[in-house]
């Protein structure tokens, strides 16, 4: 079974500094992209930055600047590197990856998502 597992979040003042990991593990084939979306009370989940197998990346015009998006491939690992966090940061952050595996000798193809690390920026 595919599980994804975020870490990393936590309470910091505006201007810090968090990274958060996202830690995929099971039989997995091959991890098309990874991303890390978030969502604050009363709001849509939003796209923060996506990264492909091949390195290319994509951020959301609120972060781009403060916040890098990197994987380890040979961990199966993305990280999100954020910088110079705001108060409007704050949020619960998935990650999500689009990755195929092994389902009873058959190759399968589908996203999953993690449960969701919390990042609270304030004074």
């Amino acid at each position: 079974q595919v599980q994804l597992a975020e870490s990393g979040g936590g309470l910091v003042q505006p201007g810090g500094s968090l990274r958060l990991s996202c830690a995929i593990s099971g039989r997995i084939l091959r991890i098309s992209a990874m991303g890390w979306y978030r969502q604050a009370p009363g709001k849509q989940r939003e796209l923060v930055a996506t990264v492909t197998s091949g390195g290319s990346t994509n951020y959301a015009d609120s972060v781009k600047d403060r916040f890098t998006i990197s994987r380890d491939s040979a961990k199966n690992t993305a990280y999100l590197q954020m910088n110079s966090l705001k108060p409007e940061d704050t949020a619960t952050y998935y990650c999500k990856a689009d990755l195929f595996y092994m389902d009873s000798d058959v190759v399968r193809r589908r996203d999953y998502w993690g449960q969701g690390t919390q990042v609270t920026v304030s004074s």
